[in-house]
Order: structure tokens, then C-alpha cells, then sequence
């Protein structure tokens, strides 16, 4: 799904997440520690979003969530990842899928 993922582990990071960037490039991720919800209030792109349990399996997989949009909270979800837009369409991936995280 990515060749390079950022951890956003600390509250700051996770608050922070993909704000203020641009674009989230083909082949990046960026990971958030502890997470089961998401908003993309004030990007300015369109994100696929893929949230994981503690065995590494996706719970839910969020096609293409626009900007000022909020997802439902995934409470089995202890972390999301969060893959430019059409990743998830593109590698087939899916729920209860093994996401290896490297």
C-alpha cells in the first residue's frame, strides 16, 4: 500500500495529522497511534482511511472520505492509516485483511 509511512504517535502529531499539507503523495501512509475515529476538517484533499486492530487486521476501509467529513468510530480500531485517495481501490485492500506494518 505505501513504500514510506510517518507514525503520528504523540497527541500533537495525532491532532496535527495531515493539516496543512497539500497532497499526501502515491506511496506514503501516515499511521495514527491510538486512533478509532477521523476527520478531515480543513484538508484540502481527499484521503482513503484503513483502520486496524490489535492483530493488524483492517476493521473498516474508508473509500475516498472528502474534505470537513468525519468518520464513525471503529472501537475494535487501535490505529488508522491514512493513504492518498484510491490506494485502497488500487491494492484491493479490504476488511479482515493482515496489514503488515513494518
Amino acid at each position: 500500500m505505501a513504500e514510506e509511512a510517518e507514525l503520528a504517535a504523540t497527541v500533537f502529531a495525532r491532532m496535527k495529522g495531515l493539516l496543512g499539507k497539500s497532497r499526501l503523495p502515491k506511496g506514503r501512509a501516515l499511521i495514527i497511534a491510538s486512533c478509532n475515529c477521523v476527520h478531515t476538517f480543513f484538508m484540502q484533499f481527499t484521503i482513503d482511511v484503513l483502520f486496524i486492530d490489535k492483530d493488524n487486521r483492517a476493521v473498516k476501509a474508508l473509500h475516498s472520505l472528502k474534505p470537513f467529513r468525519i468518520s464513525p468510530a471503529y472501537f475494535r480500531s487501535v490505529r488508522t492509516i491514512e493513504l492518498p485517495s484510491g490506494t485502497l481501490s488500487s491494492t484491493s485492500t479490504q476488511e479482515g485483511d493482515f496489514i503488515s506494518i513494518q
